[in-house]
């Protein structure tokens, strides 16, 4: 019969090393000349792809004694089943060693003991990491973390030297012995994204990211498993974000208190200033209509009255800041006309106008506005005032007032120094003054804050824009149908 040929076949295979290395041993099924696990058959996935292998194994071997019955029978097959004989026993076996791999991996270990699967960590790491969890969690964030970090998983794992490295702080925190100099090789592991585990020298390379972010390294030496090094190397950068996000929160509750201080403290000052400059001013005037000073005398009295004036309006607009800020300001609403509003403005300017000529643009003369009057007088007016310091002599300035949508925009438009990108972030802030501009007229910095503080609480917006060839605008944008308002 021509079975013999296929037989050649699978002893060679078998002679080759196809078998199991731990064929014989108690606890296996024979069957076909391969040898399974008796315990692997049956039961879950595992049970249910060595029962198809069988299958598979099974309906091989019968067509190879079909192919062999017939070719005792049809000499002129002899060709044909010989091949036909080697390509199912190919099959075979190549089902028979996919059966031993299977059975291989969900094995116990020759040596006895229980395995653990490479996606699973030995219990005591996984307890250890539970432990290390447990303790960034309850570590004080108002002190670096890196140095805690480093003595913590060199303590917690039993490791012989750690280093982490905190890219936003540039430091580089170690514990353990280290022979050589760890700073530059956590450095190198940060820049060039280095994560890497050496089984010769003990050293394993993580990179600490946040997300996708890059914010750190980590390096440990000694016995480590990898899949526990990179937990650990997550906890750091989680323990990293946490740090940053208490010391940003830190940081804005210490400016709040600095602003509720200072605003405090102006106000304090303003009321103090009020009372004496008030009696500096009326004393000043009744000198001058006494009429019996001489000329030199009049100039001094004329001089006394204008810059106590000037305090007295310094005063008034550090206690409306400094109530604004504290929110202390209610807002009483009520429909205004907007041209009558605009006209008010800019005759609160008064000497300070000087011989600067502004023009009014008003496309809807019929335009109302629900705001509080005094507040918006107080916007406007500050924003024509810092128009009339700093554009150029002899230049106009245009105010003009549209309905856009649900709000009114009010702009202040004239030529003068340019404000730089970086200045229009700040120029609203209290108390700034862009560089270009400190040196053109004097000025604390407080008009732009108050007209800020004033749009900020009717709902609204306030930017500008500036340009060399366009000149510059302050805009202020506020809801036209506000129809009540509080602090």
């Amino acid at each position: 019969m021509q079975f013999f040929p296929a037989l050649r076949i699978l002893l060679a295979v078998r002679k080759s090393g196809a078998r199991p290395a731990n064929q014989g041993q108690e606890g296996k099924q024979q069957l076909s000349g391969i040898y399974i696990p008796a315990n692997a058959v049956g039961g879950g996935r595992q049970g249910g792809t060595l029962r198809l292998v069988l299958m598979c194994v099974a309906a091989a071997v019968a067509g190879v004694a079909l192919a062999s019955w017939l070719a005792g029978r049809e000499p002129h097959l002899d060709v044909a089943v010989t091949v036909a004989s080697a390509a199912a026993f190919a099959v075979l076996v190549s089902m028979a060693l996919l059966a031993r791999r299977f059975v291989a991996r969900g094995a116990p270990p020759a040596e006895g003991g229980e395995a653990t699967p490479p996606h699973r960590l030995p219990d005591k790491w996984t307890e250890d990491l539970h432990e290390f969890t447990r303790r960034t969690l309850q570590m004080d964030l108002h002190q670096e973390p890196g140095r805690q970090l480093a003595e913590l998983v060199y303590e917690l794992f039993g490791l012989d030297a750690v280093v982490i490295f905190d890219a936003d702080l540039g430091e580089v925190y170690q514990a353990g012995a280290w022979h050589d100099d760890p700073q530059e090789m956590a450095q190198n592991a940060y820049h060039f994204e280095s994560s890497d585990d050496d089984p010769d020298t003990g050293f394993h390379r993580r990179v600490v990211r946040l997300g996708t972010v890059p914010i750190g390294s980590l390096i440990v030496r000694g016995e480590a498993v990898p899949l526990a090094v990179t937990f650990i190397a997550s906890l750091v950068a989680v323990t990293f974000d946490r740090y940053r996000a208490a010391a940003h929160e830190s940081r804005i509750e210490a400016e709040r208190r600095a602003e509720q201080l200072r605003a405090a403290v102006l106000d304090g000052l303003a009321h103090a200033y009020k009372t004496p400059l008030t009696a500096i001013r009326a004393a000043s005037t009744g000198l001058t209509e006494m009429g019996r000073l001489s000329a030199a005398q009049a100039e001094l009295a004329s001089l006394i009255s204008e810059q106590a004036g000037q305090l007295s309006e310094l005063t008034t607009q550090l206690l409306a800041t400094a109530r604004l800020e504290a929110g202390d300001v209610v807002v009483h609403a009520t429909p205004v006309a907007v041209g009558p509003l605009i006209d008010e403005a800019v005759a609160s300017l008064g000497e300070r106008r000087g011989a600067t000529p502004i023009t009014v643009d008003l496309p809807d003369e019929s335009l109302e506005l629900c705001c509080d009057r005094r507040l918006m007088v107080m916007l406007l007016t500050q924003f024509l005032d810092n128009a009339c310091k700093y554009s150029n002599a002899g230049s106009a300035i245009t105010v003009r007032a549209v309905r856009t949508g649900p709000e009114v925009v009010f702009s202040v438009h004239s030529f003068g120094p340019v404000i730089s990108m970086a200045d229009r972030e700040r120029i609203f802030d209290r108390f700034y003054r862009a560089a270009t501009s400190a040196h053109r007229a004097a000025g604390t910095g407080i008009g732009l804050s108050v007209a800020k503080r004033a749009a900020l609480i009717h709902g609204g917006s306030v930017w500008v824009a500036s340009e060399e060839t366009e000149g510059t605008t302050f805009y202020a944008a506020i809801p036209a149908n506000r129809t009540e308002a509080g602090a």
